[in-house]
């Protein structure tokens, strides 16, 4: 399949007309194979991972200022950085940026320095189909006990996303989406504190009917009805050419024109594996294969293999980026897995009262799904935090 892309200039913002052919056409301004080569060289192994602090439900939690919450931030990263934690992997929102621009660069700016404190260089997602359809600004929804992930939400809303896929958004909703994205990296573009940027986490992946009544029931996946904003991302983002590499998730996503697209213009490749070494040596082969440096920005899945003392080793021995879903067990449930979802309806049991209160322990499962701290700090498994140090002690002597 093929992907013929004919720019139109409207209203002063690029658009595409998207047909399945057999050629992706690149945007301009990828960075040639000898400059992202050298900057990965430049880099040490790149151990991390996705990062918003116990207190946070979901990203807007994370950086709106009623609920922004620094010195828990600096108490976390303190211990990545104990761990050998060197990067993590950060999302914004458009709705935080849209209501408050400058607060919340000043709050970008506030992580920025304690990451810096602890000599870790993060990176930052602007859009994510994962989860929850409909984010509000303002007090966002207690914890469902036993539930992964019950406040994740979309960035942007999921109706907007449909309208933007449609060409139905409206002009000035277009130009919130391109602002969100160009005036953000303008800001930090020469900014040493930043590794990188990832335009899109997951395109596809969310189901287009997710809602409060069908929540947990099968649905069809969004797919390529994100590709219009996927591939408007990377025009809007090589407008800027900030002096860091851009990303975008392939594996992980859904969609074959997402992949597609993101594949063909990343200088880098962000890649999701939560199998164990022998299934992600068969996933990242093509990725390895096709000599851009790979980080895998998803990875952890104990039930699956996917445990530090499997993957970590292997990671460090070919030089690929390791970046586990979740750091501390707090109000996000990514200890429970992915099943703990299903046949249920979040806003049903919030309603029922089965939540998670504030001052109440997080109960937990025998077997953690993601994550590697309890919210005081103790580990799930010693050993992995050891293994963590014994690996990355070299780099931080």
């Amino acid at each position: 399949m093929k992907i013929i892309i004919l720019l139109l200039f409207m209203i002063g913002w690029p658009s595409i007309l998207l047909a399945q052919q057999t050629e992706v056409l690149l945007v301009e301004g990828r960075w040639s194979e000898e400059r992202r080569n050298n900057w990965y060289a430049q880099q040490p192994w790149l151990v991390g991972c996705n990062y918003y602090p116990a207190s946070a439900i979901n990203q807007i939690e994370m950086w709106q200022a009623s609920t922004w919450d620094p010195e828990r931030i600096d108490l976390e990263l303190s211990w990545a950085a104990g761990m050998g934690m060197n990067t993590l992997r950060v999302y914004l929102h458009d709705l935080v940026w849209a209501d408050d621009e400058k607060g919340l660069y000043k709050r970008m700016d506030e992580f920025l320095d304690i990451c810096q404190k602890y000599n870790i260089r993060p990176w930052f997602v602007f859009f994510d189909d994962c989860h929850f359809p409909n984010p509000q600004l303002g007090e966002q929804p207690l914890p469902v006990r036993g539930y992964h992930n019950s406040g994740w939400v979309n960035a942007p809303a999921r109706d907007l996303a449909i309208r933007y896929a449609k060409g139905e958004a409206s002009p000035t909703e277009v130009k919130r989406l391109k602002a969100y994205v160009q005036q953000t990296m303008k800001r930090f573009a020469d900014d040493d504190r930043v590794l990188m940027w990832e335009l899109y986490n997951e395109p596809g992946r969310g189901q287009a009917m997710m809602g409060a009544k069908n929540h947990g029931q099968k649905q069809q996946p969004f797919g390529d009805t994100s590709q219009q904003l996927v591939f408007d991302s990377w025009v809007w983002a090589r407008e800027v050419n900030p002096s860091q590499p851009i990303t975008s998730n392939t594996a992980g996503a859904v969609g074959q024109q997402n992949i597609a697209i993101n594949k063909a213009n990343s200088d880098l490749h962000s890649v999701h594996s939560y199998g164990g070494v022998n299934m992600t040596e068969q996933r990242l082969a093509p990725y390895l294969a096709d000599n851009r440096p790979v980080i895998v920005t998803e990875w952890l899945n104990r039930m699956g293999g996917s445990t530090p003392q499997a993957m970590l080793p292997y990671f460090k021995k070919h030089k690929i980026g390791a970046v586990n879903w979740g750091f501390v067990s707090g109000k996000t449930g990514t200890i429970w897995h992915w099943s703990s979802r299903k046949g249920r309806n979040a806003d049903q049991e919030r309603a029922e009262g089965n939540v998670v209160k504030p001052g109440e322990e997080y109960p937990e499962p025998e077997v953690w799904f993601h994550d590697l701290l309890r919210i005081d700090g103790s580990p799930y498994d010693s050993a992995e935090v050891s293994l963590f140090k014994k690996l990355t002690i070299d780099q931080m002597q």
